[in-house]
Parts: C-alpha cells; sequence; structure tokens
C-alpha cells in the first residue's frame, strides 16, 4: 500500500486507532475527536448547582477513586456554600464531623478555579471547597491540604460571578447531582 492509498484509507474510516491513542486526554474531557462517521463528545459526569448557577462536572477517578467513590454513596449531596473565611477566593460547605472515611489522595492547598477539595477532616472539620480564583487552603489552625476529586468542566467563566454572589449574597444552596 502507498503512502497516498494509506491516506485515503484512513480518511475513509474512523479514527478509531487515534482514539485508542488518546484515550487519556479524551477521558478528561479535554479533547474530543470529530470524523464524519465518529464522534467522541465531552460528557459531564455530574452537574453541580451553587445557588442560580450550574456547572458540569466530572470526578477525578483515577487521581482520587477512594474520594470519588465516598461521595458518590452520598449523593446527590446538598449543602449551603459559604464563602470561605481565610483561603482566598472560595466558597466552602462546611460539613462539620461528617466523615467520609477517606485517607488523604489527589490532595493540595493550592487547587485551581473549578476544583473541587474534600477536606477529609483532622485539624480542622470536614469541609468541601470550591476555589473560583486564588485559593491558598487553610484554617484558623494553618495551611490544610483537601483531596481534589472534582473538576468544573462547563461554565467556568461564571466563577467569579458565583463566587461573588455567595460574598455579598450570602449563603447558597448547593446540589451535585449525577447526569
Amino acid at each position: 500500500m502507498t503512502v497516498l492509498e494509506r491516506e485515503r484509507s484512513l480518511q475513509a474510516t474512523p479514527p478509531k486507532t487515534a482514539a485508542c491513542f488518546f484515550r487519556p486526554l479524551l477521558q478528561s474531557g479535554w479533547i474530543t475527536v470529530s470524523h464524519s462517521n465518529y464522534e467522541i463528545p465531552r460528557m459531564s459526569q455530574l452537574k453541580v448547582h451553587v445557588g442560580d448557577f450550574t456547572f458540569d462536572a466530572k470526578f477525578e477517578e483515577k487521581d482520587a477513586p477512594k474520594t470519588v467513590a465516598a461521595f458518590k454513596k452520598a449523593m446527590p449531596f446538598v449543602s449551603q456554600a459559604i464563602h470561605v473565611r481565610w483561603s482566598g477566593e472560595g466558597v466552602w460547605m462546611p460539613l462539620g464531623d461528617l466523615d467520609f472515611g477517606v485517607p488523604y489522595e489527589n490532595h493540595t492547598s493550592f487547587p485551581a478555579p473549578g476544583h473541587i477539595i474534600l477536606y477529609p477532616g483532622g485539624i480542622s472539620e470536614t469541609e468541601i471547597l470550591l476555589a473560583y480564583s486564588g485559593v491558598h487552603f487553610a484554617s484558623k489552625m494553618g495551611q490544610l491540604a483537601g483531596n481534589h476529586f472534582i473538576t468544573l468542566t462547563s461554565n467556568l467563566e461564571n466563577l467569579k460571578e458565583m463566587g461573588k454572589t455567595v460574598l455579598w449574597k450570602g449563603a447558597q444552596p448547593v446540589r451535585f447531582e449525577m447526569v
């Protein structure tokens, strides 16, 4: 088969080999593959509602499998978001002594905008934090680290407005639900 014939045959068939090669990027939602006969859409695993704002999101199952599994058991998860006090530009859901029974995994003190972390408890109460801009996760006891287990994948342009709504209008209802 000549190079030209090979190129024509690849154009005539779905690029399944490419999909296999790029599977990690496809699963993460970073890319989609389109072809006249073949398309892999970006899919959301859950919806996150904060007040009047709705975001598509995905679980970080590869990097935080225990946290994701424990959180899925609690779904749909309903809480209230209030603005953080010591951490910067984020909103948090205080959960008191709720125990998800998970260790640290994929933990960070600096979640990026759109990252959701779970602090499993310890020197401070259990909590979930959603970063909408710069965050250095902390409590009155000092720096903390939480498990990054959910990443928002849509409507990221509304994150700052959501954060400012929580800051200036007060607590907002939060709901995590599977789709």
